[in-house]
């Protein structure tokens, strides 16, 4: 049984290499070819950018590997010899939070790295190291507190009820939709600093477009992301009333009101089709599928490792195989959610109104330029890693030539920063 999982982990470490490998051999012959989108200086920047990338997601891939074997061969047995408590509660919470906190601690130097040498030799970085110094260590406070909170959680549910696996998956899942909940109002606490959008003109418009779908909101944000980083981006978060809309500073910055318009209309595309829901409801799937598997392995696996079959032991294999089948999912829910996307695209274009189809096209070419995000990618990197269709194909959908877009800001936008 215990080489059964070291070959399907070993599988699949391989499978996510190979396909890394065949993006930056992709990526590395089509830049040299025609620019797309991109002028000619940019569209090499942004192939550049996308083979550091995935050359490093190869090392950390690797190191994953490394840390895998450790686990299994030893890790689990060496922190249940050497961590004691006489509450069996805090001994499970504490032998979970150590292997997480180790998985935390060994991921600083590679978050550095891709902060302050990769991104910033890209131009994105904008946080200082006190700023991202700040951040890591919320962060660590919240994994410790909010993290001991959910394994006390699971501890208490498999101690104490038979069907255990189920009511663990029905707990999880509800932390899952309570983090959708609550994932606004945490960031504008530890990370993001939120202010009301003072643009009475852009506001009105924005609850216009929201009203033509039923969007209630309870309020529009703009957030000042351009402190740690120069990428566009906005969101929707929360469920019912909590519902926010916080768009970047940086986006405000780059795109013109009908351009920014057009994004919104997007996401508002996301949320007239419950598309929120529908992921949410992936990711359930996929919960209840690992939980079946882990609640329901043979004890003999637990002999060969040399540790106990105890509520701490199931949790953290869990953890370990986590990647493995969300890997297994990706395909899956990526299909799904590339088809919401052109939904998205189709209902966002309609509300623009005359137009709405180029507008869009104009803000997915910005988009594309200031996020230095190459147009081409491996089929079978696309299979198994987007979760968005490729640039070039949604412009194809909306019916949009890359004659039809405008190309005045080709070659400036980003020149600055490089």
């Amino acid at each position: 049984m215990l080489m059964s999982i070291v070959g399907i982990y070993t599988l699949f470490i391989l499978i996510t290499i190979y396909t890394s490998v065949m993006q930056i051999g992709y990526v590395g012959q089509a830049k040299r070819g025609k620019a797309i989108l991109l002028s000619d200086n940019d569209f090499i920047k942004a192939g550049n950018y996308t083979i550091a990338k995935e050359k490093m997601s190869i090392a950390t891939t690797f190191i994953d590997y490394l840390f895998f074997l450790f686990w299994i061969s030893f890790g689990v047995k060496f922190l249940e010899q050497n961590i004691y408590f006489e509450n069996e509660a805090f001994l499970n919470i504490a032998i979970v939070m150590g292997f997480l906190l180790v998985g935390s601690i060994t991921s600083i130097p590679f978050g550095y790295y891709e902060k302050f040498v990769l991104d910033e030799k890209f131009g994105f970085n904008k946080s200082s190291i006190a700023q991202w110094l700040k951040d890591t260590l919320i962060s660590f406070v919240m994994t410790l507190i909010f993290g001991s909170l959910v394994i006390w959680g699971i501890y208490a549910i498999i101690s104490n009820l038979s069907l255990w696996w189920l009511w663990s998956f029905a707990f999880i899942f509800g932390v899952v939709i309570l983090i959708n909940m609550l994932y606004p109002t945490f960031r504008a606490m530890f990370f993001d600093k939120l202010t009301p959008l003072k643009n009475d003109e852009l506001d009105t418009e924005i609850k216009e477009l929201m009203e033509k779908t039923g969007f209630v909101s309870s309020g529009i944000f703009i957030s000042d992301a351009s402190k740690r980083d120069a990428r566009l981006n906005a969101y929707f978060g929360g469920f019912g009333k909590a519902k926010r809309v916080v768009l970047f500073d940086t986006l405000l910055e780059k795109l013109s009101t009908r351009e920014l318009l057009a994004v919104l209309g997007h996401e508002l595309g996301h949320f007239s089709h419950g598309d929120i829901y529908k992921n949410i409801g992936l990711v359930g799937a996929m919960l209840f599928g690992m939980f079946a598997i882990f609640g329901n392995l043979p004890s003999s696996l637990y002999m060969e490792l040399g540790i106990s079959e105890s509520p701490y032991s199931i949790m953290i294999l869990l953890l370990l195989f986590m990647p493995v089948l969300g890997f297994l999912m990706m395909p899956i829910m990526g299909i799904v959610s590339r088809h919401n996307e052109y939904e998205a695209d189709r209902v966002g274009s309609e509300l623009g109104g005359a137009g709405g189809e180029i507008e869009l096209a104009n803000a997915l070419k910005k988009l594309v330029s200031e996020n230095k995000s190459f147009p081409l990618s491996h089929p079978l990197y696309i299979f198994f890693h987007y979760t968005h269709p490729p640039v070039l194909e949604r412009l194809k959908v909306l019916g949009v030539s890359l004659g039809d877009i405008d190309t005045s800001a080709l070659g400036s936008a980003c020149q600055a920063d490089i």
